[in-house]
Order: C-alpha cells, then sequence, then structure tokens
C-alpha cells in the first residue's frame, strides 16, 4: 500500500501527500519511507530534521537555498495550519530557471513538498499558527547560505497577502541583476 500521493511540478520538484488510515481513536501517516521516496527523487540518508513554528498569519520567511557543492535536497511537510509555498529554479542550465512555482500546502491534507537541490525556498503563512517540518539530504552550511528577495520584480511572485515580520536577513538578499547566473550543480 503506497503511503504517498506524488505530483510531478516539473524540474524535480514534487509535491506530496501523505495517505492518512485512521479510525475513532486518531488516525496514522508516514513523514518519511525511503523506498517510496527514492521513486520521487530522495536519494541520500536523512542527515537533518527541522522544526518551523510561525505564530502570525502573513509572516514571509525565504527564499532560502545553498550554494553548490552544499546543494541540498528537501521535503517538507505542513503540520499546523496552510502556507503558499514557493520554490524558484536557480541552477543555471535548468529550462525553467528563475521560474517560480507556487502552491498552497495545508496540514489537514497532509501536503507536503519535495525540492530538490538548485532550488530556492520560501513561503507565506496563510494562517495564524503555521508548523513545519523539514528532512534535509545534507547538513546546514552556513558558508554556503544564499538567498533571493521575495519582492524582486524579476520573480513576480504573488503573495496572497501583505508581507509580515520578514527577517532582517531576508530583507538583505539583493535584487537580481543581469551578474546573477544561478548554481552549477
Amino acid at each position: 500500500m503506497k503511503r504517498f500521493e506524488v505530483i510531478d511540478l516539473g524540474g524535480g520538484v514534487k509535491r506530496l501527500r501523505r495517505m492518512t488510515r485512521g479510525d475513532d481513536r486518531g488516525s496514522l501517516s508516514r513523514l518519511f519511507c525511503a523506498e517510496e521516496l527514492a521513486e520521487a527523487g530522495w536519494r541520500k540518508p536523512v542527515a537533518q530534521i527541522n522544526w518551523v513554528e510561525n505564530r502570525l498569519k502573513g509572516i514571509v520567511r525565504g527564499l532560502h537555498y545553498q550554494a553548490a557543492p552544499y546543494g541540498e535536497t528537501k521535503i517538507l511537510f505542513c503540520m499546523v495550519g496552510t502556507i503558499h509555498d514557493v520554490v524558484v529554479d536557480v541552477r543555471r542550465s535548468s529550462l525553467g530557471f528563475l521560474k517560480p512555482i507556487a502552491l498552497q500546502l495545508e496540514a489537514e491534507a497532509g501536503d507536503g513538498l519535495l525540492i530538490p537541490a538548485g532550488f530556492a525556498h520560501g513561503y507565506q503563512c496563510l494562517t495564524d499558527a503555521v508548523h513545519l517540518v523539514y528532512l534535509h539530504d545534507a547538513l546546514h552550511a552556513p558558508e554556503a547560505e544564499r538567498g533571493l528577495n521575495v519582492q524582486d520584480p524579476k520573480l513576480n511572485i504573488n503573495w496572497p497577502l501583505p508581507i509580515e515580520k520578514l527577517s532582517e536577513r531576508d530583507q538583505k538578499h539583493a535584487l537580481l541583476d543581469a551578474g546573477f547566473a544561478g548554481e552549477a550543480l
């Protein structure tokens, strides 16, 4: 029995939906299955798991990625609340270079996302309480942290709500210019 529904969004990005089994006592859903998720593009062991809590509707986090050779594949699941999720392809040789993919992820639906290395990721909270769990196939490398400006007109991201509480780090991401060549993976 499959535990995940996998929908290809292009460029290796996959929407994941956890299949839930339950009865009047509650429910069970699987967050990770190496065999099933390998079919979706997950190739390495889990190196790190993070839990993120967001308290306010409108918060935007992102658009983050790690530069090569520290690129990482991530799986994230929305565990509480709803987000407007955005991934942007930063692979210089990709046909989807700098084209955002946006979708809504809801905890109640068991929604998640597999994001391959070479994509920047960010999201906006659409509810007051949002909790996410991230699985990473590489350790965090502070020296490789990179980001795109969430308000960059070249990306043309339509955030559904006014942006609230953007971190100081995210505010400092420069706008794209002709010199941005992307990442070579």
